[in-house]
This record gives structure tokens, C-alpha cells and sequence, in this order.
């Protein structure tokens, strides 16, 4: 990859953390509507080597301080040691699925998306006495939540599309900067003239 197409590359799943954030003061009706799991599973399908571990998660990180600090709750949480495991799962499977197959891209955009919900809900009720600690509220984790909020199977819902939708912008967005033919460099057309 050149370094104009990586650069762009960076920029684009910088500007996809970025999003995250503003994303809950613009578009508070789409809950979990963000490109998290895109951006690392897409950073590491395209990122050269490790770079996804020192472009991605650290974009990531950032992004959830900010908006622990918004929602008032504690920057750094025991919690976030299993999300970072979603994202981890899903580099794990970007590198896997490298030049792969659209489908089987958007099989594993799927996949990192239940994973993240089944997780992140369990973590949900194991953690919040709102639940019955048996396989009922297990259950209720994962379908309605706790009373006064919407139901958990919105977020899923909100999750796997926005997930479905960043994964292709990005996809859409890196072959369209590759197939583009380099502008000629105006110094070597003076030059040959």
C-alpha cells in the first residue's frame, strides 16, 4: 500500500472514532450506532503488519475516555477489559479474513457484531443487580433490558447495521483510493516539456 493510501486509510478510521463521539449529542436516537468493530476489524484488514494495534485501538481507547468522562462513569473499568476482548476477537478475525471474499467480509462483520452484543450484555447482567442472576435474566439481557430503557435487542439491531454500514464505507472507500490512478506530478510534466 502506498503511504498516500495508508495515510487515508488512518485518517479514515481516526475520523470513524471521531464520529463515535459526536454521534451521541448529534444522533442520541440511534444508540450503539457507531463503526467501533469496523474500524478494527477493517484496520486489520488492511493495516500493514501490527499497525491496528498503534492506529486503531488507541483511537478507540480515546474514544471511549471521552465518552466515559460524558456519561459520568469511570474512565477506565473492569468492563472495558472484555469490550477490548470484542476488539481483539475482531483484528483477530480481520487478519484472518484477509483477501477473503465480500462475503465472507460481511459474514464476519455479523459475527463480531453478536459477539460484542452477547458479551457486552452478559457482562451487562452479570454486573447489574437490575437482574435476576439466573438464566431468566440472562434471557431479559439480551431481549428487553431493565425497565425505563429501551430494549436491549434495539442496540443489537443498531450495532449490526452501523458495523454492516462502516465496514462497507470503509471497504467502498479503500478499493475506490486504490483503484485511483495517481495524479502526474506537475514538476516531471514541466520537466519534459
Amino acid at each position: 500500500m502506498k503511504k498516500e493510501g495508508l495515510l487515508f486509510l488512518i485518517a479514515l478510521l481516526f475520523l470513524g472514532a471521531f464520529y463515535r463521539v459526536i454521534r451521541v449529542e448529534f444522533l442520541p436516537a440511534l444508540p450503539n450506532f457507531s463503526p467501533v468493530m469496523a474500524i478494527a476489524f477493517c484496520g486489520a484488514l488492511f493495516l500493514p503488519g501490527r499497525m491496528v494495534f498503534a492506529v486503531c485501538l488507541p483511537a478507540l481507547f480515546a474514544s471511549d475516555l471521552i465518552l466515559n468522562w460524558h456519561y459520568g462513569v469511570p474512565l477506565v473499568s473492569i468492563g472495558m477489559i472484555l469490550t477490548y476482548a470484542c476488539y481483539g476477537f475482531a483484528i483477530w478475525l480481520g487478519y484472518f479474513l484477509r483477501g477473503r471474499s465480500l462475503t465472507w467480509i460481511l459474514s464476519g462483520t455479523l459475527l463480531n457484531a453478536i459477539i460484542f452484543y452477547v458479551v457486552t450484555n452478559t457482562m451487562s447482567w452479570w454486573g447489574n443487580p437490575g437482574y435476576p442472576q439466573a438464566l431468566s435474566g440472562w434471557f431479559q439481557s439480551l431481549t428487553v433490558g431493565l425497565p425505563g430503557y429501551p430494549p436491549t435487542w434495539m442496540f443489537f439491531r443498531n450495532s449490526a447495521f452501523g458495523d454492516l454500514l462502516f465496514t462497507g464505507l470503509f471497504l467502498g472507500t479503500f478499493y475506490a483510493a486504490k483503484k485511483r490512478k495517481p495524479t502526474p506530478n506537475l514538476a516531471r510534466q514541466e520537466a519534459s516539456v
